[in-house]
């Protein structure tokens, strides 16, 4: 982990996950998380065993695996992906930008057109709320 970025918090937090299904496997009571900053310093991260995580994982493992013999695509627990909401997003800020447009930009957001005709999104640092059509 680069060491600007590095929290210990952060990083329990990005490997938990395999710690808790490694101690689940080996059915260990605690492990230690080993980890070498960027900067080359040495970071030991303790961790306790937590049955109801385990559990949640080892389910929602089994859940993917399923999906993955059965070629069903996965949602776990019956929850769906925020994929439609995304998409659906993207497309009404594509009905906001004039067909002849080459690109918009507006609250942070520009919206590019290839010359296929296809608008593709970025996200600005911008200060204000600026809007512009090119």
């Amino acid at each position: 982990m680069l060491p600007w970025y590095f929290s210990e918090e952060a990083a329990a937090a990005k490997y938990m996950p395999q710690l808790q299904h490694n101690m689940f496997v080996l059915a260990a009571r605690a492990a230690v998380l080993s980890v070498i900053t960027g900067g080359g310093k040495w970071v030991e991260i303790k961790a306790h065993a937590d049955p109801l995580y385990q559990h949640l994982i080892v389910t929602a493992e089994r859940k993917f695996w399923r999906c993955v013999e059965s070629g069903e695509p996965p949602a776990l627990f019956g929850v769906e992906p925020p994929h439609t909401e995304h998409e659906h997003a993207k497309a009404e800020l594509k009905k906001l930008m004039p067909e002849d447009a080459h690109q918009a930009i507006g609250h942070g957001l520009r919206g590019k057109r290839s010359k296929s005709g296809a608008v593709a999104f970025d996200i600005l640092e911008m200060e204000g709320n600026h809007a512009a059509i090119e």
